[in-house]
């Protein structure tokens, strides 16, 4: 619960709620400004689906699109981006959520934005183009801030969905940096940038600030200050601020960042000490309320204070319509924490230590990262990553993950075992798999001396869990260490019901069958409460399997049902831990007579596989197992023999999994007894990986930037999709890849 806020919700759902409705919701226009609306109405006329404004700040950019928001008559979304949502997966969430108050064909996906790896490009973001394209009522979506997620997987992900926009509809994009989508779209006719030039002010936009500021100036000193600002609007209302307190706006020269500091500072020098004071240190919050700020300050009157400085016009911008959460204009945000370095640099740590305290506290511990990491408390930050990185992966915002750990660094992660721990699993369940071993080895080698005797258990514990999946050293090694979990695993920790699957699965690899049913049962019983939805979806498919092999096909239906529902349910469509599920539940519809069914299961696994490597060897081969079985029960022998060959491979790097490489041989043997060569050639796993980007308009040489591989590896893949697709052009690979399922749905 949250304490002492009474302009707060009473849950943390609800805060977490807030916020996002604060970044979805769209804002009042500020007074004091100038109009844009010849810039607006030129925009709106254009017919243009993409308007692109971009330029430094002050230039009014938020100004522009809460004014324009203001006068249209299309139906309206809006989202303001912070730096949390530089994640594909995050982004796409966020301009779902916008845009679903607006549009019924987005609200039926907003849920399904969530992915890792290449089905976020794949799959996520071509849903929210269609089911934009599928929005009957034209509409205006604007988004803010756009630099703050300007990641390459971000702009990537963006330049899908801005296909989606029908004609009629517009979605205003603004940012302080480049925006690389829109050269293409320019090109064509299909943006209009609005920039610098456009955002400038003269003397009659000046005398517009001056006269709501109720100050009297001469044309000539009006003027005059308009070529000392350059036209800069927000220089143009700072000197207003100033002319009013008494100050010489005239003494301001310089660029922009130099004017900004000066007048900043003639402002704020005029205000109480306690007010200048409480500026400064409470920049440190991107969203401001009084209870955080409280928090922060370790006083009690900091609504009161909001308000006071809210009356006072000093850039402070409501979030929530009960005006209990603040965000500080970003120019005037960053001037403030230049302010706090000089004035008073030895209060920064402390004041992020304390905001990090309360976000955590308060369920945003996400937030709480941001903080530490700013501090610079390494320690605490991978603690808390390390507790966050599961839930965080779930949800596929593998990039944040991925940057916190980066911020953390490889020398601090090494330092705690635990994040140790989430790195690696990190690494194999995303198919990296030479980072995987990496870690893997780092954590063979950690004694963790200055641990109690309950952490060091549970760092053993989590070591033999890692080799057990990897199964690096066979199945009586990993069987072993499988079992040592699971006796050290308490019936209450998140990682029991992990230990069990993995238990149950090697048991299978040693011909234990009956131990391997009662481990999988007992996993479906513990993980949905655990949360660990990974080894919930591996219990039952290989529940299901058993009872395939066993003839119980009404069993092995109910099985899958339970993981189909929680592949649904948990949003993991992509995960490598869905691929086994999707597999059997597609020879499932084959038996029961079902082939197109059985056909958009099997697209859905092969997408599935692409992270599914010899670092996780008996469930990626246990993947292709089922799904080569599935394609020969369809009378598609070509995909067949692709998958085990794909199989042979894994077993190269993993020679020693016991049973399942006898199950690979009699496949092998069935599949050589086949006459003929029926279906078509399936795309590899290196294929799934960048067909997603022959949807966007990156050269050959950018798409190998992207996937970490040479310009050649891209042209002799592109060339083999095409071959495989039957088509010679990106836009009938993508349309061809959309059809069988490969792409989209």
């Amino acid at each position: 619960m949250i304490e002492g806020n009474p302009e707060s919700v009473g849950s943390r759902l609800d805060l977490q709620q807030l916020l996002l409705g604060g970044k979805v919701r769209v804002p009042a226009p500020t007074g004091g400004g100038v109009s844009r609306r010849e810039l607006i109405e030129r925009a709106r006329a254009s017919g243009s689906r993409v308007i692109g404004i971009t330029a430094p700040a002050g230039y009014g950019k938020s100004t522009l699109l809460a004014e324009w928001a203001e006068i249209e008559d299309r139906p309206v979304a809006w989202a303001s981006i912070d730096r949390l949502d530089d994640d594909p997966a995050a982004l796409l969430s966020l301009l779902a959520s916008a845009c679903a108050t607006i549009s019924a064909p987005v609200s039926e996906v907003a849920l399904e934005m969530r992915g890792v790896g290449a089905s976020t490009l794949g799959r996520s973001a071509p849903l929210l183009a269609a089911a934009l394209t599928s929005t009957p009522v034209p509409f205006v979506l604007f988004v803010d801030d756009l630099h703050l997620a300007d990641s390459l997987s971000c702009q990537d992900a963006l330049e899908i969905v801005l296909t989606g926009v029908p004609a009629g509809s517009q979605i205003v994009l603004a940012s302080r940096h480049a925006q690389p989508h829109l050269a293409r779209l320019r090109a064509s006719g299909e943006a209009v940038d609005i920039g610098i030039a456009d955002l400038r002010i003269g003397v009659e936009g000046a005398r517009t600030i001056f006269d709501r500021a109720r100050i009297d100036v001469e044309d000539d000193q009006l003027a005059e200050i308009v070529e000392r600002c350059e036209g800069w609007p927000t220089g143009v209302f700072l000197c207003a601020l100033v002319e009013r307190s008494g100050g010489e706006a005239l003494a301001v020269t310089g660029d922009d960042r130099f004017v900004a500091d000066y007048l900043y500072r003639e402002c704020l020098g005029r205000l109480p000490d306690v007010t200048q004071r409480f500026l400064r240190r409470t920049a440190v919050l991107e969203q401001l309320s009084g209870a955080v700020c409280d928090a922060v300050l370790e006083t009690g009157d900091s609504a009161a204070r909001l308000r006071e400085i809210e009356s006072l016009n000093l850039f402070l911008i409501p979030l929530d319509r009960r005006r209990g959460w603040y965000r500080y204009h970003s120019l005037f945000r960053d001037f403030l924490l230049a302010e706090l370095q000089v004035v008073e640099a030895a209060a920064f740590v402390e004041l992020n230590l304390r905001a990090a305290a309360w976000f955590e506290a308060n369920g945003l511990p996400a937030h709480a990262i941001e903080h530490l990491l700013t501090a610079g408390d390494r320690d605490r930050s991978a603690q808390l990553v390390a507790k966050l990185a599961l839930p965080t992966y779930q949800s596929g915002q593998v990039a944040v993950v991925e940057r916190w750990i980066s911020e953390i660094g490889d020398a601090a992660v090494a330092t705690y075992p635990p994040l140790v721990v989430m790195a690696a699993w990190k690494c194999a369940l995303l198919g990296a798999t030479a980072e995987a071993e990496r870690w893997m080895q780092t954590l063979e080698r950690i004694e963790w001396t200055e641990a109690s005797v309950e952490q060091r258990l549970a760092l053993d514990s989590s070591r033999a869990m890692l080799r057990a999946a990897m199964c690096a050293d066979g199945p009586e090694a990993a069987l072993a260490d499988a079992a040592f979990a699971v006796a050290n695993e308490p019936t209450w920790g998140p990682w029991r019901a992990l230990a069990l699957q993995l238990y149950g699965s090697i048991c299978l690899l040693v011909g234990d069958v009956d131990s391997a049913r009662g481990a999988f049962a007992e996993t479906s019983a513990l993980a949905p409460s655990s949360g660990n939805t990974g080894a919930l979806l591996l219990a039952e498919a290989e529940s299901a399997i058993l009872a395939i092999e066993a003839g119980h096909w009404r069993a092995a239906e109910e099985h899958v049902r339970i993981a189909l529902d929680a592949i649904d349910a948990n949003h993991m469509e992509g995960y490598s831990t869905s691929a086994l599920a999707l597999a059997v539940a597609a020879r499932i519809a084959v038996h029961g007579g079902d082939g197109a069914r059985a056909e958009r299961y099997l697209a859905r696994g092969m997408r599935a596989r692409v992270q599914c490597t010899f670092v996780l060897p008996f469930v990626s081969l246990k993947v292709r197992l089922q799904l080569a079985t599935a394609h020969i029960e369809l009378g598609d022998h070509v995909t067949a023999r692709h998958l085990v060959r794909e199989m042979h491979e894994l077993i190269r790097r993993r020679p020693d999994l016991g049973l399942l490489v006898e199950e690979i041989e009699v496949l092998q043997l069935r599949i050589d007894r086949m006459s003929g060569w029926s279906g078509a050639i399936p795309l590899t796993p290196a294929e799934l990986r960048l067909l997603p980007y022959l949807q966007t308009h990156l050269t050959i040489g950018e798409i190998g930037t992207r996937l970490f591989i040479s310009r050649n590896t891209v042209s002799s893949e592109v060339g083999s999709i095409y071959r495989k697709l039957n088509a010679t052009t990106r836009s009938a690979a993508v349309e061809r890849a959309i059809a069988v399922g490969l792409l989209g749905e």
